[in-house]
Parts: C-alpha cells; sequence; structure tokens
C-alpha cells in the first residue's frame, strides 16, 4: 500500500507546483506604440480600446497571464520611430508590441522587432514592406498591406467602367503604395491613371491639386488620406464643387472614423475595405454591441484591428499557455489560427498578413454601408518576404 500512497503524494505535489506556478506568472507585458497626439491621435484611441476589450472579455488575461501596458506616444514621426519603440524594448523590456498607425513609423518598429527579438503586432500600418522584404517570424499584422485596399478599390473603378484616372495622397509610404495597388488594379481593367498628385504629410493645403483635377477633368479620382486629413480633403473636394461633376472614390480610410465631421460631404461616396458598419453576422453585431456600450462611440475599422490584434495573441498565448519563451510554437500558432472577426474569419498569408474579403461601401449617414464583396479572400502578394 506504501507505493500507490507514494505516488499520489508525487503527483499531488507536482498539481501544487504547476498551480503555484501559474499563479506567480508575471505579466504579460504589452507595448502600446501608438499616435496619441496630432492628425492619427483618434485612430490610435480606437486601436487601444479594441484592443483593451478583447483582453476584458477573456477576463483580462491572454493565456492565462494578466496583461500590464506600457505605452509610448508615436507622434506619427518616422525619424523619432526607433527611439521610441526602443523606450518599449529596452527600458520597459515588453514582451509584446503592438502598434502602429504611421507607415513610416512602423517601418522603424518593425526593423527594432527584427533585430530584437520582440513580438511585434501591426494592428494599422500597411508598408507592404513589413510583410515583404522585411518580413520576420515575430512580425505580424492584424490589419492590411496598402497594396490590399487599393487594388480592392482599383477593381471597383475599373468595373464600374471608369477609363481615366487621377490619383492624390500624401507622398509617403501608405499613400504612395496604396495608389499603386489601385493602379495595378484599375490597368489591369483596363483603364488608365493619368496623373498621381501628392503633398508632404501631413499637409492640407488641397487648393493647387483641387484646380488641377478641375482642369484635366478626369472619370474618376482615387484618394488615399485618412484622420484629420481625410475630413478636410472630404470637404475641400465638395467645395471646390467637384463632387457634383467627378466621381470621388478612395481606400476606405478616406472615410472611416470621419463621417461626423466630414457631414453632408462625404454622402455617397464609394470606398473600398475589409470591414463596414453593417456586416450583418453575429460576431460583428456582438462587437459593434459591446464596444457600444463600453466606450459610448460607434466602432470603426481601426477599433476592429485593434481588437483582432488581441485575438491574435491570444490564439498564440493559449497555445503554450502563456509561456513566451516557446517563441517557435508562439508564432506557429498565430500563424496558422483562424481568426472569428467582426469583418469575417480570416486566416494569415505566409507573410502573416490577413487574406480577407474586401467589402465595397457607400456613406450612408454616419455609416460607411457594404452593397457588395470588392475582391474575395484577397492576399496580399507578399513581394520580397523571404523567412
Amino acid at each position: 500500500m506504501r507505493r500507490p500512497a507514494l505516488a499520489c503524494l508525487a503527483l499531488a505535489a507536482l498539481a501544487v507546483a504547476a498551480t503555484s506556478h501559474a499563479q506567480t506568472q508575471a505579466p504579460l507585458k504589452v507595448g502600446l506604440m501608438l499616435p496619441s497626439t496630432g492628425t492619427f491621435a483618434a485612430l490610435g484611441d480606437m486601436i487601444e480600446r479594441g484592443f483593451k476589450m478583447h483582453v476584458e472579455e477573456q477576463g483580462g488575461k491572454l493565456g492565462g497571464r494578466t496583461i500590464q501596458y506600457f505605452k509610448v506616444d508615436d507622434e506619427s514621426e518616422p525619424s523619432k520611430a526607433t527611439d521610441n519603440v526602443n523606450k518599449l524594448i529596452k527600458r520597459d523590456n515588453v514582451d509584446v508590441i503592438v502598434g502602429t498607425v504611421h507607415s513610416g513609423v512602423a517601418l522603424g518598429m518593425a526593423r527594432a522587432a527584427k533585430e530584437s527579438g520582440t513580438l511585434l503586432i501591426v494592428p494599422n500600418a500597411g508598408a507592404d514592406a513589413i510583410t515583404g522584404p522585411q518580413c520576420a517570424p515575430n512580425i505580424f499584422r492584424s490589419s492590411f498591406s496598402n497594396w490590399q485596399p487599393g487594388y480592392a478599390t482599383g477593381v471597383v473603378a475599373a468595373g464600374k467602367g471608369y477609363k481615366r484616372a487621377m490619383t492624390i495622397t500624401w507622398g509617403y509610404a501608405a499613400g504612395l503604395e496604396t495608389v499603386k495597388g489601385f493602379t495595378e488594379a484599375f490597368e489591369k481593367g483596363g483603364g488608365k491613371v493619368m496623373k498621381d498628385l501628392t503633398l508632404p504629410f501631413p499637409n492640407v493645403e488641397f487648393q493647387p491639386l483641387l484646380t488641377e483635377i478641375a482642369a484635366q477633368k478626369p472619370d474618376v479620382v482615387f484618394a488615399f488620406f485618412a484622420g484629420g486629413g481625410a475630413v478636410k480633403f472630404v470637404k475641400d473636394y465638395d467645395a471646390a464643387g467637384l463632387k457634383r461633376s467627378i466621381p470621388l472614390m478612395g481606400s476606405g480610410f478616406l472615410t472611416d472614423g470621419t463621417l461626423e465631421a466630414q457631414g453632408a460631404s462625404a454622402q455617397g461616396l464609394i470606398t473600398a475595405l475589409h470591414y463596414g458598419d453593417n456586416i450583418e453576422t453575429p460576431r460583428n453585431t456582438a462587437f459593434r454591441n459591446k464596444f457600444a456600450v463600453t466606450y459610448k462611440v460607434n466602432p470603426d475599422v481601426y477599433a476592429m484591428q485593434g481588437y483582432d490584434a488581441a485575438q491574435m495573441l491570444a490564439a498564440g498565448l493559449t497555445a503554450v499557455k502563456g509561456d513566451m519563451g516557446k517563441k517557435d510554437a508562439l508564432y506557429a500558432a498565430m500563424k496558422k489560427a483562424q481568426i472569428d472577426s467582426p469583418r469575417g474569419k480570416f486566416t494569415l498569408s505566409a507573410q502573416h498578413n490577413p487574406t480577407q474579403d474586401f467589402y465595397i461601401r457607400e456613406v450612408k449617414g454616419n455609416y460607411n454601408v457594404v452593397t457588395g464583396v470588392a475582391v474575395k479572400a484577397l492576399a496580399d502578394p507578399g513581394r520580397g518576404c523571404k523567412m
């Protein structure tokens, strides 16, 4: 009788040790490097809210680990990206970095993450290089590549029979790469981009470029702007009388999170994006209702991307029971996960970018109403990725 008794005692001791280990695991340090000032501040706020809402839905833990947050304002300034992200990596010793909005800043963050081996989840910035030449096992994205919404909008514009287009954007990575995606699809569909117009970020003196659009008289204008710049551009385009004569289209960021400020000027605008306010699924309805009750504001694409960044992290942490030391298993679980997103379920490409549906949306009131699907299961080509 003695041996079984000893065996039971040994098993009991192991169980107590395991429980004690789980109870004493240090909090998981999550560094939020998002804009809290400037043009994109509202976008950063929505991403943070979305991320934290999913964590709270899980009882404040992911993979059994409580979450401790560290925050740095990214200032939407690429020249400060390395110094700012190193506050999280070297000063705060975070386990995970979540950020950011500005593509130029995100490129600096990706370089630092690749060098340090810190897990980076990008909840917005679409810089193609992040899941292209700068791809790495520890870099994931819960949003899109810049190429994707541009390409999807080009498909829609060509499908409408437009033949001559002009584009307008800020002259930085997000704008230039989105325009490149639009041009690829539009010209594949039989159209021709007459001219690309750019101005420095975050300049919003649009009038000279609007005058040029009026003189050239294209069939359609494609625009990429976001945040405060998108508000002013849409209003200026309307005030110049162009809305009545030359259709304006854009990637969905032109009208996401900006409709209340854009007012009547935005009504009827057609955009393409991987999310829309009225996706009629139980998952999206529950997400929107919970977000509205929690934060007293309707969620937008940025909130959804933050929410899904937390879902992706949770998938990895659950697989390794919260053990960040098991990096290979953690990344493998994140890569193969199917994310039950408010946008619709999606998987990740080999380069860790969402493969997802892109919707046609029309502005009606204060909503981007989905009217169809632009492209099903659109995957970024991940050009230049070697991983």
